[in-house]
């Protein structure tokens, strides 16, 4: 049953306006709330459990949405956009961090160590690339979250620092990680009806989810990063989005969509805790624990609220910020062919 009914208070088109709104607004109040009453949640029962506690179940829905519209014939692209994010947002960055290193010590530069560098750096915000992708990118976009999934966690950090006893734990976490979005693609291509329930989804879980996530930031610990972390934390979007941007335009050939690549700029939430568990795996790091984890917690917030923004600028800057319709999406094209 539809309704003709005019909304009072618009909050949902609102947000639906503000580039990468539907997660950005709610991350933000939820951070607000965090920060300045950070008991009001604990009160259990189903509000601690949808407004607190519900991110990780929320996001993996999300994730087994986004599987059952893949068709198994038109993987290629996905993959090949996945690829193209991880090689630009993950080892681009990584590697030029530790030739960095190499040359300056492990100190870094302007207060800013090569750990917190990595743990920054190298890894990107799989909730905001799926809500931001969700409302401007098309099939091969979202599914290209499994970069995310990738280099979401200390594996690379580990692998570029060449401290490698912790490795095992992060291939488990890529597995269960996975998981949901092949279970997704599974049920899509067995029975296409899942495709068509499931297309809701985006829109129903993603402020609920972004809310849960905010209320995991403590806006005292992005300011007791201090300048150095502030300024970590602007420069992640411009620097690690570009470098997208570059492989959508010169790898993917993807023209005025090229934009999309700055929404992967991000630093992801899981970062938070890469430069402790870096430093339990060689101890050589230990000492630049707490300034690196300050560091890297502005920088989850500040490329949350940039990345998205400067992705819709260059989107809008190519006429190209506007949402994908079915009819726009070449995957979708390509399996109503087949």
């Amino acid at each position: 049953m539809t309704t003709d009914a005019t909304s009072r208070s618009p909050l949902f088109g609102t947000m639906q306006k503000i580039p990468g709104g539907l997660m950005l607004v709610p991350l933000i109040l939820g951070s607000l709330l965090a920060t300045f009453a950070p008991g009001t949640l604990e009160i259990g029962g189903f509000t601690t459990a949808l407004f607190k506690d519900s991110a990780m179940p929320l996001i993996a829905l999300l994730i087994f949405a986004t599987g059952t519209q893949v068709n198994t014939r038109t993987g290629g692209p996905i993959l090949a956009t996945a690829g193209t994010i991880l090689l630009m947002k993950t080892i681009v960055p990584a590697t030029l961090i530790v030739l960095l290193g190499a040359y300056v010590g492990l100190d870094g530069v302007l207060g800013i160590s090569i750990l917190a560098m990595l743990a920054a750096f190298d890894n990107s915000n799989g909730g905001l690339w799926l809500a931001y992708t969700g409302q401007y990118g098309d099939a091969r976009d979202r599914g290209a979250y499994v970069a995310s999934a990738i280099n979401d966690g200390p594996f690379f950090s580990l692998l570029f620092l060449g401290a490698s006893g912790l490795a095992d734990i992060p291939l488990i976490a890529l597995v269960a990680a996975l998981i949901p979005f092949l279970l997704g693609v599974l049920a899509g291509n067995l029975d296409p009806r899942w495709r068509e329930v499931l297309k809701p989804v985006p829109n129903i879980v993603i402020p609920f989810f972004a809310f849960a996530l905010g209320t995991a930031i403590d806006l005292g610990s992005v300011i007791s990063g201090g300048v150095s972390g502030l300024v970590l934390g602007f420069i992640i979007s411009p620097i690690t989005g570009s470098l997208v941007y570059l492989g959508y335009r010169f790898i993917l050939r993807r023209g005025g969509k090229s934009g999309l690549g700055f929404a992967a700029g991000t630093t992801a939430g899981n970062a938070i805790a890469t430069p402790a568990v870096v430093a339990a795996a060689d101890p050589t790091f230990q000492q630049y624990v707490g300034t690196a984890t300050a560091q890297v917690a502005a920088c989850v917030l500040i490329s949350s609220i940039m990345a998205p923004i400067i992705a819709s600028y260059f989107l809008k800057r190519a006429g190209e910020l506007k949402p994908v319709t079915e009819a726009d999406d070449p995957l979708l094209k390509l399996e109503s062919e087949l």
